[in-house]
Protein backbone atom coordinates (compact mmCIF):
# COMPACT_ATOMS: atom_id res chain seq x y z
CA UNK A 1 0.00 0.00 0.00
CA UNK A 2 1.17 3.90 -0.82
CA UNK A 3 0.00 6.40 1.22
CA UNK A 4 1.06 9.52 2.84
CA UNK A 5 3.88 9.47 5.12
CA UNK A 6 2.94 10.63 8.88
CA UNK A 7 5.41 11.64 11.54
CA UNK A 8 5.26 8.16 12.43
CA UNK A 9 7.21 7.38 9.49
CA UNK A 10 9.79 8.85 10.00
CA UNK A 11 12.14 6.72 11.81
CA UNK A 12 11.36 3.81 9.33
CA UNK A 13 12.29 6.14 6.60
CA UNK A 14 15.50 7.25 8.35
CA UNK A 15 16.39 3.66 9.15
CA UNK A 16 15.53 2.87 4.99
CA UNK A 17 18.30 5.69 4.43
CA UNK A 18 20.74 4.44 6.38
CA UNK A 19 20.55 0.73 5.17
CA UNK A 20 21.13 2.31 1.44
CA UNK A 21 23.89 3.98 2.85
CA UNK A 22 25.26 1.20 4.29
CA UNK A 23 24.85 -0.57 1.27
CA UNK A 24 26.33 1.69 -0.77
CA UNK A 25 29.77 1.88 1.67
CA UNK A 26 29.63 -1.97 1.18
CA UNK A 27 29.54 -1.87 -2.27
CA UNK A 28 26.60 -3.78 -2.39
CA UNK A 29 24.68 -0.49 -4.28
CA UNK A 30 25.86 3.23 -6.18
CA UNK A 31 23.51 6.12 -5.59
CA UNK A 32 26.01 9.19 -5.41
CA UNK A 33 24.37 9.74 -2.12
CA UNK A 34 26.40 10.69 0.52
CA UNK A 35 25.58 9.37 4.74
CA UNK A 36 25.35 12.56 7.11
CA UNK A 37 24.58 14.65 3.48
CA UNK A 38 22.00 13.42 1.50
CA UNK A 39 19.22 11.89 2.22
CA UNK A 40 18.86 12.41 5.79
CA UNK A 41 16.12 12.06 8.48
CA UNK A 42 15.79 15.84 7.91
CA UNK A 43 15.42 15.34 4.65
CA UNK A 44 12.22 13.42 5.36
CA UNK A 45 10.94 15.99 7.75
CA UNK A 46 11.19 19.04 5.44
CA UNK A 47 9.24 16.55 2.92
CA UNK A 48 6.83 15.64 5.87
CA UNK A 49 6.40 19.11 6.76
CA UNK A 50 5.35 19.90 3.21
CA UNK A 51 3.01 17.45 2.86
CA UNK A 52 4.36 15.74 0.24
CA UNK A 53 6.00 12.02 1.20
CA UNK A 54 4.92 9.26 0.51
CA UNK A 55 5.39 5.63 1.62
CA UNK A 56 5.32 2.14 0.62
CA UNK A 57 4.46 -0.45 2.94
CA UNK A 58 4.58 -4.47 2.86
CA UNK A 59 2.95 -5.46 5.56
CA UNK A 60 3.44 -3.49 8.17
CA UNK A 61 6.94 -2.63 7.12
CA UNK A 62 7.81 0.92 5.48
CA UNK A 63 10.03 -0.48 1.97
CA UNK A 64 10.24 2.60 -0.06
CA UNK A 65 9.74 5.88 0.43
CA UNK A 66 9.89 9.43 -1.74
CA UNK A 67 8.43 12.69 -2.38
CA UNK A 68 5.56 13.47 -4.79
CA UNK A 69 5.17 17.25 -5.89
CA UNK A 70 5.56 20.21 -8.22
CA UNK A 71 8.54 21.16 -7.48
CA UNK A 72 11.49 21.51 -10.33
CA UNK A 73 14.82 21.98 -8.96
CA UNK A 74 17.04 24.86 -10.39
CA UNK A 75 19.15 22.84 -12.84
CA UNK A 76 15.92 22.01 -14.25
CA UNK A 77 16.18 25.31 -16.17
CA UNK A 78 19.63 24.00 -17.95
CA UNK A 79 18.06 20.89 -19.26
CA UNK A 80 16.46 21.04 -23.05
CA UNK A 81 13.32 19.13 -22.35
CA UNK A 82 11.51 17.00 -25.19
CA UNK A 83 7.97 17.78 -23.66
CA UNK A 84 7.47 21.78 -23.50
CA UNK A 85 5.15 22.07 -20.67
CA UNK A 86 3.91 24.49 -18.02
CA UNK A 87 4.97 24.43 -14.28
CA UNK A 88 1.56 23.55 -13.32
CA UNK A 89 1.51 20.59 -15.76
CA UNK A 90 4.98 18.88 -14.75
CA UNK A 91 5.05 16.34 -11.44
CA UNK A 92 8.73 15.88 -9.98
CA UNK A 93 9.48 12.12 -8.18
CA UNK A 94 12.32 13.12 -5.71
CA UNK A 95 14.36 10.85 -3.64
CA UNK A 96 12.73 7.47 -4.59
CA UNK A 97 14.10 5.20 -1.90
CA UNK A 98 13.85 1.57 -1.82
CA UNK A 99 15.49 -0.69 0.48
CA UNK A 100 18.56 -2.61 -0.72
CA UNK A 101 17.29 -5.68 1.70
CA UNK A 102 13.98 -5.67 -0.77
CA UNK A 103 15.61 -5.04 -3.96
CA UNK A 104 14.46 -6.63 -7.24
CA UNK A 105 10.94 -7.47 -5.43
CA UNK A 106 8.94 -4.44 -7.49
CA UNK A 107 9.02 -1.77 -5.16
CA UNK A 108 10.86 0.64 -7.22
CA UNK A 109 8.27 0.25 -10.26
CA UNK A 110 4.95 -0.03 -8.30
CA UNK A 111 6.13 3.66 -7.04
CA UNK A 112 6.26 4.55 -10.23
CA UNK A 113 3.16 3.71 -11.14
CA UNK A 114 1.22 5.21 -8.65
CA UNK A 115 3.11 8.53 -8.81
CA UNK A 116 2.12 8.21 -13.24
CA UNK A 117 -1.76 7.80 -11.59
CA UNK A 118 -1.07 10.68 -8.44
CA UNK A 119 0.12 12.61 -11.88
CA UNK A 120 -2.39 12.17 -14.02
CA UNK A 121 -4.63 12.91 -10.98
CA UNK A 122 -3.77 16.02 -10.21
CA UNK A 123 -3.37 17.06 -14.01
CA UNK A 124 0.15 16.63 -14.78
CA UNK A 125 0.48 14.58 -17.82
CA UNK A 126 4.34 15.59 -18.05
CA UNK A 127 6.33 13.45 -15.49
CA UNK A 128 10.19 14.60 -14.06
CA UNK A 129 13.17 12.97 -12.52
CA UNK A 130 16.81 13.07 -11.90
CA UNK A 131 19.08 10.71 -10.55
CA UNK A 132 22.73 11.06 -10.00
CA UNK A 133 24.60 9.42 -12.77
CA UNK A 134 26.41 6.99 -10.80
CA UNK A 135 22.59 5.30 -10.36
CA UNK A 136 23.06 3.00 -13.25
CA UNK A 137 20.27 0.71 -11.25
CA UNK A 138 18.05 3.69 -10.80
CA UNK A 139 18.54 4.91 -14.67
CA UNK A 140 17.99 1.50 -16.16
CA UNK A 141 14.58 1.56 -14.15
CA UNK A 142 13.52 4.56 -15.21
CA UNK A 143 14.18 3.98 -18.68
CA UNK A 144 12.44 0.35 -18.74
CA UNK A 145 9.03 2.10 -17.32
CA UNK A 146 9.61 4.46 -20.81
CA UNK A 147 11.50 7.39 -19.02
CA UNK A 148 13.61 9.57 -21.67
CA UNK A 149 17.19 11.32 -20.66
CA UNK A 150 16.95 14.52 -21.51
CA UNK A 151 20.43 16.04 -20.11
CA UNK A 152 22.99 15.39 -17.98
CA UNK A 153 23.91 19.37 -15.83
CA UNK A 154 26.58 19.46 -13.28
CA UNK A 155 25.66 20.24 -9.88
CA UNK A 156 26.28 20.46 -6.61
CA UNK A 157 22.91 18.61 -5.64
CA UNK A 158 21.76 18.33 -2.06
CA UNK A 159 24.64 19.50 -0.84
CA UNK A 160 26.79 16.61 -2.85
CA UNK A 161 29.63 18.02 -5.34
CA UNK A 162 30.21 16.79 -8.47
CA UNK A 163 26.93 15.29 -9.02
CA UNK A 164 26.11 14.52 -12.75
CA UNK A 165 22.69 14.79 -12.42
CA UNK A 166 20.70 12.95 -15.11
CA UNK A 167 17.01 14.35 -15.72
CA UNK A 168 14.86 11.82 -16.98
CA UNK A 169 11.13 12.59 -18.22
CA UNK A 170 8.27 11.23 -19.48
CA UNK A 171 4.42 12.09 -21.09
CA UNK A 172 1.34 10.30 -19.98
CA UNK A 173 -1.15 10.25 -22.06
Amino acid sequence: MIRKATEADIPSISALYDRIHDAEADGRITTGWLRGVYPTEATARASLAAGDLFVLEDGKRVVAAARINQEQVDVYAGVDWRYKAADDEVMVLHTLTVDPMKSGQGYGRRFLDFYEAYALAHGCPVLRIDTNARNARARAMYAKQGYLESGIVPTVFNGIPDVMLVCMEKRLG
